[in-house]
């Protein structure tokens, strides 16, 4: 099998909107309409919603690959990051009203390293190592794309922002995510591969459209945290969560693939994971949270806060997955095209500006 193209090399079209707040920014990325009245009604709109939540990523991916049409200028847009505060604000207030405080650092990770006994009727991983379908799968990886096809880029937000051995560690964990100096096992890359052999597109960006706003909000908290250096604290939380919990859940996933008959390209991102966050997993806790408290005790509560806040999200998303497919019908927004013959999905013709 040839290797998918790479999934960067072009930025994606704009998401259909899903309301007044993501019509209004696409409408001014697109015709530089107004978004000034936009920023007073964010206050009033659900925070978890497919509006909120779209319009949110549309603005965060700004920093990243941007869309077929915008110019890269717009990034750093006045009007635009006044909008992107007030749907901050919206979602960060109700992530801490729903999240329970209370919980240090050390409390919050132990939390994550008990394993269920058996099997877990919440857990995704499970459901898949245990009941899914070929289908099911294809569709999680679908919406795990938003995020793997750009995988560590929003934690590198936090780098600058560490000291010592923090910093040192999450260099070094980075330094792997990123295929450490090869550029065929970056972990985008390798996602990449398993999503061509699922028979799935692989343009960064494609299934935005087919993500309803539980994975939305997964995806945007991270770049909550990483853009906002005051929230430092929250994302090495949230990082931290991720290593946690990897491994185990790599193992169910990789076990998935293989019962489902995917081919090895699918079931190598997983077993790569499985061995990589076994390793990260004691690096975080010991070096970059250990290495972060030591350095800035008064920022235990955050680092709880961006593991309770990760745990919150994904147990939305799971939910939304797992009721839709114990129904047998799809968890997505719209449902996915047959799987492709080919490895590799067609480009857009417009290629990033330079």
């Amino acid at each position: 099998m040839t290797a998918p193209v790479e999934s960067r090399l072009y930025s994606p079209g704009l998401p259909a909107p899903r309301g007044e707040l993501s019509s209004g920014v696409a409408a001014a990325l697109l015709r530089d309409e107004s978004v000034a009245a936009l920023a007073r009604r964010a206050a009033s709109a659900d925070p978890y919603g497919e509006d909120l939540q779209l319009a949110l990523y549309v603005l965060y991916e700004l920093h990243y690959q941007g869309f077929r049409g915008v110019p890269d200028e717009r990034e750093w847009d006045p009007g635009l990051l006044a909008l992107r505060q007030a749907l901050e604000q919206r979602f960060l207030n109700a992530l801490r009203a729903d999240v329970p405080p209370g919980a240090s650092a050390e409390q919050a990770l132990a939390a994550l390293l008990v394993e269920p006994v058996g099997h877990d009727e919440a857990s995704v991983s499970h459901h898949l190592q245990r009941d899914g379908e070929l289908w099911q799968l294809r569709e999680y990886a679908a919406l795990r794309s938003l995020y793997h096809l750009k995988e560590a880029d929003p934690h590198a937000w936090v780098i600058p922002r560490l000291h010592g051995r923090a910093k040192a560690a999450m260099v070094a964990i980075e330094f792997d995510e990123f295929g450490a100096g090869r550029a065929e096992e970056i972990h985008a890359r390798l996602f990449a591969d398993l999503m061509a052999d699922l028979g799935l597109e692989t343009a960064y960006g494609h299934y935005a459209d087919a993500a309803p706003a539980e994975a939305l909000a997964t995806v945007n908290l991270m770049s909550l945290f990483g853009l906002h250096r005051a929230l430092r604290g929250a994302l090495v939380g949230h990082f931290a969560s991720v290593e946690v919990t990897s491994s185990p859940g790599s193992r169910r996933l990789a076990a998935a693939l293989r019962r489902a008959g995917a081919g090895p390209a699918a079931q190598r991102f997983y077993d790569e994971h499985v061995e990589a966050d076994a390793v990260h997993e004691q690096v975080v806790r010991r070096d970059v949270v250990g290495g972060l408290l030591e350095a800035e005790p008064a920022l235990d509560a955050d680092v709880a806060f961006g593991v309770e806040a990760t745990g919150f999200l994904e147990d939305r998303l799971g939910a939304r997955l797992l009721d839709a497919w114990r129904q047998g019908r799809s968890a997505l927004r719209e449902p996915l095209d047959p799987p492709s013959p080919r490895p590799s999905a067609a480009q857009p013709s417009t290629p990033v500006a330079s």
